[in-house]
C-alpha cells in the first residue's frame, strides 16, 4: 500500500484581527470609528440641543448693544457669530471634529441647480405668504418703519459698501444660522426624533432665534425646506448657500417691493416713525427677521 501522504499548513503565527476602516456615521449613528480603532463622536447628544440655541440667544442679544459703537454692520456680524459660538463650544467640548459633525463637504453640480431653484422658489412663496398673512393680521406698530430704517441703514454708496452690506445681512446671517441650526442642532436631534421630526424641531428653534412672532410662520417654513436640504444633499453647502440667497434676494429686492400693509393703510393711519435715537436699535431687531 502507498504510504498516506499528509499536508502540513506552515505556521503563520496568530490570526490578525479584521482591519478596521473608516466608515461614514449613519443618520442615526452618534459614534463611528476612525481608521486606528478608536471610538468618536460624530454629533452632540439630543438634549443639548435646545440648550445650545438658547445659550446663542443670550449671547447674541449681550453682545449687539455694545457692539453698536462699532456701527450697524460689525453689530450684525458680531450678533451672528455669538449665536453659533456656544455651540462650536459644546462640538469641542465632546470632541466632535469639525468636518465630520458638520458635513462640511462640497456639493455636486446637480446639488448646486437644486439650491438655486428651492432658494427662488422660497422667495417667490414669501411673497404670497406675505400677502395673505396682511389680509388678516396686520404688522405691529413701526414694524414697517424698522424696516424701511434697516434698508436705508444698509443702503450700499459704492461697490464695496454693497459687499459689506450683502456680507452683513445675507452671507454671515446664512453661515452662523446653518452651521448651529443645520450643522449641529438637527444633527444631534436625528438619532431621538428620527428625520421629520428632527427637522421640524430644528425649524421650530430656527424660528425662535429671529425673535420675531410676526414672521415666524415663513422662518419656520423656511427652516423646514433648508433641513429637507441639508438630509437631501448630505451637505451643509447647501442650507448655506440656499439661505444666503433667499436672503440676498430680499434685501436686493426689498426696494423695488410694494408692501401689501403699506398700500392699504392710509399715510395718517400709518404709524409715525419712532425717535431717530432708537432708529439703530430697531433697525437691528427688524433684520432678525429678514434673516
Amino acid at each position: 500500500m502507498a504510504p498516506k501522504t499528509r499536508c502540513y499548513l506552515a505556521d503563520r503565527g496568530p490570526a490578525k484581527p479584521p482591519r478596521l476602516t473608516e466608515r461614514r456615521p449613519g443618520p442615526n449613528n452618534a459614534l463611528a470609528m476612525d481608521k486606528g480603532g478608536s471610538v468618536r463622536r460624530t454629533r452632540l447628544p439630543a438634549p443639548l440641543a435646545p440648550v445650545i440655541v438658547l445659550a446663542g440667544m443670550a449671547a447674541m442679544l449681550l453682545v449687539v448693544r455694545p457692539a453698536f459703537v462699532l456701527g450697524l454692520r460689525p453689530a450684525l456680524l458680531l450678533s451672528e457669530t455669538a449665536l453659533v459660538v456656544p455651540g462650536l463650544l459644546a462640538l469641542a467640548a465632546f470632541g466632535v471634529p469639525l468636518s465630520a459633525g458638520l458635513a462640511l463637504r462640497p456639493i455636486d453640480s446637480r446639488s448646486a441647480l437644486l439650491v438655486a431653484a428651492v432658494a427662488a422658489a422660497l422667495w417667490v412663496a414669501s411673497l404670497g405668504l406675505f400677502e395673505v398673512q396682511y389680509s388678516f393680521w396686520s404688522p405691529p406698530e413701526g414694524y414697517l418703519e424698522a424696516f424701511e430704517r434697516l434698508h436705508e441703514a444698509l443702503r450700499p454708496r459704492n461697490p464695496a459698501d454693497a459687499l459689506l452690506s450683502v456680507a452683513a445681512i445675507a452671507a454671515a446671517p446664512a453661515f452662523c444660522e446653518e452651521l448651529l441650526m443645520r450643522g449641529i442642532v438637527l444633527p444631534s436631534l436625528l438619532p431621538a426624533f428620527g428625520r421629520v421630526a428632527a427637522v421640524a424641531v430644528t425649524a421650530a428653534l430656527f424660528a425662535l432665534i429671529h425673535l420675531d412672532a410676526y414672521r415666524s410662520a415663513f422662518t419656520f417654513a423656511l427652516g423646514l425646506a433648508l433641513g429637507a436640504l441639508r438630509l437631501r444633499t448630505g451637505s451643509l453647502l447647501a442650507p448655506v448657500l440656499a439661505h444666503a440667497l433667499v436672503n440676498t434676494i430680499t434685501f436686493a429686492a426689498a426696494p423695488f417691493t410694494d408692501d401689501p400693509a403699506a398700500a392699504r393703510a392710509s399715510p395718517a393711519s400709518r404709524p409715525h416713525p419712532p425717535h431717530r435715537g432708537r432708529g439703530v436699535r430697531d433697525a437691528v431687531h427688524a433684520s432678525r427677521a429678514l434673516r
